[in-house]
């Protein structure tokens, strides 16, 4: 594995920060976040840039790390084990060069990524602790 574990972890921590987040049930409530408890703290706003940044950090990275990002969503998974890596990778570019859907969109589809990628992190023997 090429890509920069801290790199992983990053993109594990905004996976995260979005995959908490719920549509807004109370669009217009006016009242001040105590009042609320804070949840809409976990409220999807439209004006959070957290999806953004996200967006903007895969779509920087080079060819050889967006791979290696979906590789690990696929050993993270359980459809391929670490010994597969070199495949992982080779499944990936062949999933990057058929150009059916963006990388990054592939990827914010993916329900509980962050998640995935620790796994698949954990698999290869890295962690973010």
């Amino acid at each position: 594995m090429t890509i920069a574990t801290d790199t992983v972890c990053e993109l594990i921590l905004r996976a995260r920060a979005i995959d908490v987040k719920e549509e807004l049930t109370d669009p217009d409530s006016g009242s001040n976040p105590i009042d609320d408890g804070g949840v809409d703290a976990l409220m999807d706003g439209g004006d959070d840039a957290t999806e953004e940044e996200l967006r903007e950090v895969i779509s920087g990275l080079n060819d050889d790390e967006r791979a290696e990002l979906i590789a690990l969503v696929y050993v993270g998974r359980g459809d391929m084990d670490a010994a597969e890596w070199p495949d992982a990778v080779r499944l990936a570019r062949e999933r990057e060069a058929a150009n059916v859907l963006p990388t990054v969109d592939w990827l914010l589809g993916i329900p509980n990524l962050g998640d995935l990628w620790d796994e698949g992190l954990a698999a290869m023997g890295r962690s973010c602790a």
